[in-house]
C-alpha cells in the first residue's frame, strides 16, 4: 500500500479504549510520529461490549488516581475533540451490609477526599433519597460518589481516536500484527499490510495480549500472566415507572453497587442493566480443547443466565421494579483478568523498549488514566505518580497458567471483596517453598505469599482460630495478636529466627563494577568485608529502590532487595549497564536463602554453632560454617536487635535452620518483623520507599554523598531540591489509635486541612504504641507537633517523634 507508514517512533498494537487513549496522549504531548494498529475495527474487542461504568472508587491509591484522571478527562473530552458522547454523570451508591464494609467505605472516602473527590457516607434513609426504587431495611449504610456514571465505550474510543488523529497520530484499521523482530535498536512490526520500523512498541491488545506477548518471547519476553473471563450483564425492557421518574427529574438514577452480594445495577435508557460478578464464574480459552479463536471481533459467548439466578433474585428484592420487566438483551463477553484483577501498565518485563497496557477489567473507567501513564512510560521512562500497583513486573516467574487461572477465578468471584490487613487469599498458593516449609507448618506457621514465596506470617498454638474468617477484620487484634506479641518478646528478651526465602539477590562482579555502582547510587560503597545500604534515584531524584550491599572484594558485590522487586530492580541494574563492560550481573534469587537470627542471646546461640568471629562489629560480613554448611554471616538486623542475617545456598538452609531452632531460637513471622521494623523507622519498599517521594523527602540525606565525583542519577534534581527546600518530610508518628492501626495512604490533618499521608502503620509491641510512618508538610515536622490521622473514618491524635528510632534510639542493642 503506497500510503502505509513504514516507520514510526511508536507502534501501538490494539484499537480499544486503552490503545486509542495512549495514542491520544502521545500525540497531545507532541509525539505525533506514532501509529496504532487494529486487527479489525476500533473497539472490536472487550471495548464494544463493555458496560461503560465509570467509578472513582478503588482500594488502591494508584488505581484511584488513574480512574480519577479518566473521569475528569471524560467530562470535557467531547468538547475538547469535538466529538459527541453519551456520558451520564449520575452518581453511585455502594451498599454496606456490615460494619466492616462501612469501614472500608470510610477508608476509601478519605483517600478520595485527599484526591479532591467528595465521596460521602450515607445512612439508609439517605440512600433511599438518592434512589427511591431501592429497599434499604437491611443495610448499615452506604457510600455516595456524585461523580460516578456511565459512558458509551464506542463513542469514547472514537472520540479519543479523533483527538489523536487531529493531533497528528495515525490509526491503521483492519491491519493485524503477524509478528515482531529486531534490527539493531529498532523494532520491526510485521503486519498484513507491510512492515513498520519503530523505536517503541506497546501491547494494548486487550484479551489478545497474551497472544501478542508470545511474539516478544525471542527477545526476552515471558508468557503474559492473564486469563480471559466470561462476564455477563443483561438489559431489561422499559420500566414505565422508571421512565416517568426520569421525565420528572430530568436525569437518570444513580448506579447501585451491592458489593456484599456482588453486582451492579444501573439505569440504561428507561430500563435497568444488571451485571453480577458471580462466585461460580467461568474462564474461556484456557484448555487445549477450547482454544482462542483467531478472530473474535464483535462476538459474544452463548447466554448462561443460570449462573446469575441468585444475583438476579437478590437484585429483584433490592429493587422490586427489576422484577416487573422482561430481559431485553443479554451480553456475555470476554474480559481479560490479571491474577489480582488490576491491569498491567508499564514496561514489558525483560524486553527493551517494549511496553504493556492490557488486562483491564475496568478498562473504560481506567482507559484515560492508563493512556496517560503508558505514554509517560514511553516518553520519559517513568510516570508522574508511582504506579507499582499496575506495573507488569509485579509478577515474576511463579505466575504460570495454573496460578493465573486460579487467581482470576478467585478475583472475579470476589470482585468487590474487602482486602483486610491480616488476610491471605487461598488460591494460587505454594508456588515457591522454602526447604523449611514442612517444619514451619508443623510448628504452627500461618503462611503468606511474597513474590510467590511462602513465608510464615505468625505461629499459631493449639486451640488458636486459624480460619480464614477470623482474618476478615480491620482490627489489629485477632487470633494472631497474642502470638505476634510473644514472638516480638522472644526476640526482645532472647533469640528468635525468621525463615526468609525469596529475597531478590544479584551478584555483581568483574573489573569496573565498583566504579559503575558509584555512578548509579546516591551514596558511598562500603569497604571490603562490610555491609551497607544503597539508594537508587531516578532523574527527578525520586526513590527507585533500596538495596543492601555486601562487598566481598574490590569488584565483587552481593545486592539484596525486596522479594517483589526482583524483576523491577534487575531491570534497573541491567538498563544502566554500559554497552561494553567487563563485569556481570547474575540473579541469585532462587539459589540463595536467608535466616534472620536476632535478639540479645543471638551471639551466644550462634557461638555454639559456628566458628566465626562473632565479635566483629555491626555492618560486618564474614564466611563461616553452620551444621557443616557454608554460610555468610551479615551483622545486621531488620528487627532492630543484636543479630545476624545468615545467607546460604537454598539447598543447605534446612540443616542450618534445624540447627538454629534446635539450639533454642524461637521461630517468628513477618507480622512480628513488621512490628519491630516500624519501631525502628525502617522503610518498606513501595510503601515508605516510593517514587512519589525524593530521597530528601524520604529522610535519606545521610545516604547521599553530594561531594563524590560521580554524577549519580538524580543528583542535579536533588541538589536543586536541597537548595529550594522540601515541601514535605518523612516522619514517625505515635498515634492514639483505637482498635485499628493507620492504613496506607490514610490522610494526616492539621487544623482541618490535609497536610500529609501515612505510608505504613502497625502496632509496636516493644513500645506498646501504635506507630505510623508518613510524609508531612515541612512546617509541621518538629518533634512534639500534634496532627490527626483519619483511620477508617475516625480522626485520631498523632504526635511527631524525634528523628530517631522509637525503640533503642541510640542503636545500643544493635551494636552490642
Amino acid at each position: 500500500m503506497a500510503d502505509f507508514p513504514t516507520t514510526a517512533r511508536v507502534v501501538i498494537i490494539g484499537g480499544g479504549v486503552v490503545g486509542t487513549s495512549t495514542l491520544y496522549h502521545l500525540a497531545k504531548a507532541g509525539w505525533t510520529d506514532c501509529v496504532l494498529l487494529e486487527k479489525n475495527e476500533l473497539t472490536a474487542g472487550s471495548t464494544w461490549h463493555a458496560a461503560g461504568n465509570c467509578p472513582n472508587f478503588a482500594g488502591s491509591w494508584a488505581v484511584m488516581n488513574m480512574q480519577r484522571y479518566s473521569l475528569e478527562m471524560y467530562r470535557t473530552l467531547a468538547k475538547d475533540v469535538d466529538y459527541p458522547m453519551n456520558y451520564h454523570v449520575t452518581g453511585s451508591l455502594r451498599l454496606g451490609h456490615s460494619k466492616e464494609r462501612m469501614m472500608e467505605f470510610e477508608k476509601v472516602a478519605s483517600m478520595g477526599r485527599y484526591q479532591g473527590l467528595e465521596m460521602g457516607i450515607c445512612t439508609p434513609a439517605e440512600l433511599k433519597e438518592h434512589n427511591p426504587f431501592m429497599e434499604t431495611h437491611d443495610l448499615e449504610g452506604g457510600l455516595w460518589d456524585p461523580l460516578d456514571g456511565d459512558i458509551d465505550p464506542a463513542q469514547l474510543t472514537q472520540a479519543l481516536a479523533k483527538g489523536a488523529r487531529d493531533a497528528g497520530g495515525r490509526i491503521e484499521r483492519f491491519c493485524p500484527v503477524t509478528n515482531v523482530s529486531r534490527d539493531g535498536d529498532e523494532w520491526i512490526v510485521h503486519t498484513a499490510k507491510g512492515d513498520i520500523r519503530c523505536e517503541y512498541v506497546a501491547n494494548c491488545a486487550g484479551y489478545y495480549a497474551q497472544r501478542v506477548g508470545e511474539m516478544f518471547k525471542p527477545f526476552g519476553g515471558r508468557t503474559v500472566p492473564m486469563v480471559v473471563m466470561s462476564h455477563q450483564y443483561f438489559l431489561t425492557d422499559e420500566i414505565p415507572e422508571l421512565a416517568a421518574w426520569t421525565r420528572e427529574k430530568g436525569h437518570k438514577l444513580p448506579i447501585i453497587r451491592d458489593v456484599d452480594i456482588s453486582y451492579y445495577l444501573r439505569q440504561d435508557k428507561n430500563g435497568l442493566n444488571l451485571g453480577p460478578y458471580e462466585r461460580n464464574c467461568k474462564a474461556h480459552w484456557v484448555t487445549p480443547d477450547d482454544p482462542m479463536p483467531e478472530d473474535f471481533s464483535f462476538q459474544l459467548y452463548p447466554d448462561d443466565l443460570e449462573r446469575l439466578e441468585f444475583y438476579i433474585e437478590d437484585a429483584m428484592a433490592r429493587v422490586p421494579a427489576l422484577g416487573t420487566a422482561g430481559v431485553g438483551r443479554n451480553i456475555n463477553g470476554p474480559i481479560p483478568y490479571a491474577p489480582d484483577g488490576l491491569p498491567m501498565v508499564g514496561p514489558m518485563p525483560g524486553v527493551k523498549n517494549a511496553f504493556e497496557g492490557h488486562s483491564f477489567t475496568f478498562g473504560i473507567a481506567q482507559g484515560g488514566g492508563a493512556g496517560k501513564c503508558l505514554s509517560e512510560w514511553i516518553m520519559h521512562g517513568g510516570t508522574e505518580l508511582d504506579m507499582w500497583a499496575v506495573d507488569p513486573r509485579r509478577y515474576t516467574a511463579y505466575a504460570d497458567h495454573n496460578y493465573c487461572l486460579s487467581k482470576a477465578l478467585e478475583t472475579y468471584g470476589h470482585e468487590y471483596a474487602m482486602h483486610y490487613p491480616h488476610h491471605e487469599w487461598p488460591a494460587g498458593r505454594d508456588k515457591k517453598l522454602s526447604p523449611n516449609h514442612a517444619r514451619l507448618l508443623a510448628d504452627g506457621a500461618q503462611m503468606g505469599a511474597y513474590n510467590g514465596w511462602e513465608r510464615a506470617n505468625w505461629f499459631a498454638k493449639p486451640g488458636d482460630d486459624t480460619s480464614e474468617a477470623a482474618t476478615e477484620t480491620w482490627d489489629r487484634n485477632g487470633p494472631w495478636a497474642a502470638r505476634v506479641k510473644e514472638e516480638v518478646e522472644a526476640v526482645r528478651d532472647g533469640v528468635g529466627v525468621l525463615d526468609l526465602p525469596g529475597f531478590s539477590r544479584f551478584k555483581v562482579q568483574g573489573p569496573g563494577a565498583d566504579e559503575w555502582l558509584r555512578g548509579l547510587v546516591a551514596g558511598a560503597l562500603p569497604k571490603i568485608g562490610r555491609v551497607g545500604l544503597l539508594y537508587f534515584a531516578n532523574e527527578r531524584g525520586r526513590i527507585v529502590t533500596e538495596m543492601s550491599v555486601t562487598r566481598e572484594a574490590e569488584d565483587q558485590f552481593i545486592l539484596v532487595t525486596a522479594a517483589s522487586a526482583q524483576w523491577h530492580d534487575r531491570e534497573w541494574l541491567e538498563q544502566h549497564m554500559p554497552s561494553e563492560c567487563a563485569f556481570t550481573i547474575e540473579d541469585w534469587s532462587d539459589r540463595m536463602s536467608t535466616l534472620i537470627v536476632t535478639g540479645p542471646q543471638s551471639r551466644a546461640l550462634l557461638g555454639t554453632l559456628c566458628s566465626g568471629d562473632l565479635s566483629l562489629p555491626w555492618l560486618s560480613f564474614q564466611e563461616s560454617k553452620i551444621a557443616g554448611a557454608w554460610a555468610a554471616l551479615l551483622r545486621v538486623s531488620f528487627a532492630g536487635e543484636l543479630g545476624w542475617e545468615i545467607h546460604a545456598e537454598t539447598a543447605d538452609m534446612a540443616v542450618i535452620y534445624a540447627a538454629v531452632v534446635d539450639a533454642g531460637a524461637v521461630p517468628f513471622g513477618m507480622f512480628a518483623l513488621n512490628s519491630m521494623r516500624i519501631e525502628k523507622g525502617y522503610r518498606a519498599w513501595k510503601g515508605d520507599l516510593s517514587s512519589d517521594y525524593s530521597l530528601l523527602e524520604g529522610g535519606l540525606e545521610r545516604f547521599i554523598r553530594f561531594d563524590k565525583p560521580q554524577d549519580f542519577i538524580g543528583k542535579a534534581a536533588l541538589l536543586a531540591q536541597k537548595q529550594q527546600g522540601c515541601a514535605k518530610q518523612f516522619v514517625t508518628l505515635v498515634v492514639e489509635a483505637g482498635d485499628q492501626d493507620a492504613p496506607y495512604m490514610a490522610p494526616l490533618f492539621h487544623k482541618g486541612g490535609v497536610v500529609g499521608e501515612v505510608t505504613s502503620g502497625d502496632w509496636g509491641h516493644r513500645i506498646n504504641k501504635s506507630v505510623a510512618l508518613g510524609m508531612l508538610r515541612i512546617d509541621l515536622t518538629a518533634a512534639g507537633t500534634e496532627v490527626e490521622v483519619e483511620i477508617y473514618g475516625k480522626r485520631c491524635k498523632a504526635t511527631v517523634q524525634p528523628d530517631q528510632p522509637l525503640w533503642d534510639p541510640e542503636n545500643e542493642r544493635l551494636r552490642a
